[in-house]
């Protein structure tokens, strides 16, 4: 590096004077603050639109704590800007400098330009050396890599305050920003865009849910494998910016744009009642393994920000790779874990956002390589004020562990458990009933210890990695044929059921068994205990044509058509009458359990397990199909009126007939029954059949009933 390279600028600087790190803007100019505990000379570029070399390079001086430090007079929002770091490439060592690549800041509220990886210009090392990532690059590629953006945190947020729906309330709906409105069919003015998710809305509000999860929003990197194939990381798990929304979900093209965009969306949505929770990645990041792309942690502080194998406890040239995904960050490093809290309480705080789902979670609490709940990520969230209300949800798992019941008290999880149960009891497996039971009423078996409670769980069939809920019952097998992989990629053990045929069919009857499959399954979401997450568009049976791992497919496949929403509208109906069922019958909100409601299987005053003769029910049977549930409502009065609820589930393909329980002064009415035809599938509220005769129910095959006990 000459000297006349380190020294280029015009602007005027002087001593950094805040150490919050990123950029922070004051009175006359800006602040900037990187760490780095390796580096030997950090250098800030300033960069103009229309330019492709630098304005201004400047030398951060070093204080205290590994922090690099400058304050440059006259920046304004809008500065493009990057860092150059200097220090040693001894990947045997850990250690990836290399001065020549223009570097992200891990703070970067905004990125501008695309991650494209021009002559492999992002690449630290030559491709075409046989050394591969233990070579050197001596190409500069400040004129082809994207740019931070400064960015001014005032917004008019017209007194938004956030919904705080309570847990046990909460219903999700799971989707992707892009996917809800790019297809032609959505028929919003900016299609795959935060304006456009603002224009459907009043479609998610008209559902009844009350949250949407939306897939990673973080600016993230498209591997140039999937790239080169026409395919890309559509789902967006390769996040490279923690604190800057994704550039190409903005309608509009000015630059930072999508940091008020995303702001509006918060706020349009909090003025409908919906929550917005984030599924966050801090577990790996976009730069992948060693022969990965340099884009900003790797080449400001490797062996800080990632996990590596190496001698004893000494960094290597390896990533620790516990996600499956090419490297994992080491949130055991205190600056690997402040970035994290730090994005944590800007996305919460500044953002507004009203909670996040964290991917991959148990990598990030971990001591001395493992999980552990006496983590110093967990005391750090619970800790943090900024904090104190956010909803946290965990995927609780990676490639090594799974430890689903095994957050903290404040935490929910994805309750994989539910899944798998729940698919293989509405398609008929055996063995599944007494499981079933524990699923259905808030999972006691996962959370009744320690002071957990059924909200802890987010019961969920279906999510985006996954089949959908119509492919669920329209293939045996995976077809992801169109990912490139010879259909090897993504998971066999789907316990999915075509009903007959695979795939698409005109057979009216199947068409026909395939909604009430599905009403089954919804119905078995929505009246548990516990948090249901729908995966949107299975309201109106969306396909993937069978592809059970649609991660890199940005088209048709994974977008939402909008005219299912119409060919399918009963079962949208369906879904919206029971969400209002849900919301109606607060005994279905439970926050605790009952005292002793699983011990064995126990009978309690409000929860009572019924064979088809109101006889025992033996749940541990694994040919029981066919079993009943009474909940006793009369501690929770609708209207002030007491009432009863009456579970049928019929997993058989046989018809059976029910004894219904008899109570004074309480006469049943039928709410909900899967098998009859749209219209009478599901009454709304008065609108309820009476029970004749009074004391029995013949339950069709393969089928879910509610009876409604009312004075």
């Amino acid at each position: 590096m000459n000297k006349a390279w380190m020294t280029k600028t015009q602007k005027i600087i002087s001593q950094g004077r805040s150490i919050s790190l990123g950029v922070t803007l004051m009175e006359g100019g800006a602040n900037f603050a990187i760490y780095s505990q390796y580096a030997k000379d950090i250098f800030l570029l300033l960069f103009e639109p229309s330019q492709q070399t630098p304005t201004d390079i400047i030398r951060l001086e070093k204080i205290e704590n590994n922090i690099w430090l400058i304050f440059v007079q006259g920046i304004k929002p809008g500065q493009l800007y990057g860092y150059k770091v200097r220090g040693d490439y001894d990947p045997k060592l850990g250690l990836r400098f290399n001065e020549n690549k223009l570097l992200l800041d891990p703070y970067a509220k905004a990125i501008h330009g695309d991650f494209i990886n021009v002559d492999k210009l992002l690449f630290a090392y030559n491709d075409k050396s046989p050394e591969q990532d233990l070579s050197f690059d001596h190409r500069d590629n400040s004129a082809v890599a994207p740019k931070s953006v400064i960015v001014d945190d005032s917004f008019d947020w017209n007194h938004d305050i956030k919904p705080g729906i309570p847990m046990e309330k909460l219903i999700i709906y799971e989707l992707h920003l892009k996917g809800f409105t790019a297809h032609p069919s959505s028929k919003v003015r900016h299609p795959g865009t935060y304006s456009g998710f603002i224009e459907k809305i009043p479609y998610l509000k008209s559902l009844g849910i009350n949250a949407v999860e939306l897939l990673p929003v973080n600016q993230f990197y498209k591997r140039d494998g999937l790239v080169n194939i026409g395919l890309t990381d559509y789902w967006g798990y390769n996040s490279i910016g923690f604190f800057a929304p994704e550039n190409s979900y903005a309608s509009s093209p000015k630059i930072g744009g999508q940091v008020q965009e995303f702001k509006t969306l918060v706020k349009e949505l909090h003025k409908a009642g919906i929550e917005l929770i984030l599924d966050v990645v801090f577990n790996h990041t976009g730069e992948i393994d060693e022969l990965g792309p340099t884009l900003c942690f790797r080449g400001i502080d490797n062996p800080s920000y990632y996990a590596l194998k190496g001698p004893g406890s000494q960094p290597g040239r390896l990533y620790v790779n516990d996600a499956g995904c090419g490297n994992m960050l080491n949130v055991e490093h205190p600056a690997t874990l402040r970035l994290i809290i730090d994005a944590l309480r800007y996305w919460s705080t500044v953002m507004h956002v009203d909670g996040f789902r964290f991917d991959l979670a148990t990598i990030l609490p971990r001591m001395h390589g493992q999980y552990s709940k006496d983590s110093a990520f967990f005391e750090a969230v619970s800790h943090d004020p900024a904090l104190k209300n956010i909803k946290l949800i965990a995927e609780p798992w990676d490639l090594t562990t799974y430890q689903i019941g095994n957050f903290p008290l404040n935490w929910s999880e994805w309750n994989g458990k539910f899944r798998d149960t729940t698919r293989r009891f509405i398609k008929g497996d055996w063995g599944q009933a007494k499981d079933l039971a524990y699923r259905l009423t808030g999972s006691e078996d996962l959370y009744g210890n320690g002071g957990r409670e059924p909200y802890n769980s987010i019961n969920f069939i279906t999510c985006h990695d996954g089949f959908t809920l119509y492919d669920l019952f329209s293939y045996n097998q995976k077809h992801n044929e169109a990912n490139g992989e010879k259909n090897k990629d993504g998971t066999n053990d789907n316990f999915s059921w075509n009903c007959g045929v695979e795939g698409e069919t005109t057979d009216e009857g199947i068409i026909q068994f395939r909604k009430q499959m599905v009403k089954n399954a919804l119905s078995c979401l929505l009246i548990p205990l516990g948090t249901p997450m729908i995966l949107g568009g299975d309201e109106f049976m969306r396909t993937q044509k069978g592809n059970n791992n649609a991660y890199c497919q940005d088209n048709d496949i994974t977008w939402f058509d909008w005219q299912y929403a119409q060919k399918n509208q009963d079962i949208t109906e369906f879904l919206k009458k029971l969400i209002v069922f849900r919301k109606r019958y607060t005994i279905l909100q439970k926050r605790k359990f009952s005292p002793g409601q699983h011990l064995n299987f126990n009978n309690t005053k409000d929860l009572v397990w019924f064979g088809e003769n109101l006889d025992h029910v033996n749940l541990e049977d694994p040919a029981i199909k066919t079993f009943c549930c009474h909940l006793d409502g009369t501690k929770e009065p609708l209207d002030s009126k007491p009432y009863h609820l009456f579970f049928m589930l019929n997993a058989d393909h046989n018809s059976h007939m029910i004894k219904i329980p008899k109570f004074e002064k309480i006469t049943w009415y039928r709410t909900l029954d899967t098998s009859l035809q749209s219209g009478y599938d599901i009454s709304e509220f008065g609108r309820e059949q009476k029970i004749d005769p009074a004391d029995v129910y013949l339950i069709n095959p393969r089928c879910v009933v509610v009876l409604v006990g009312k004075t």
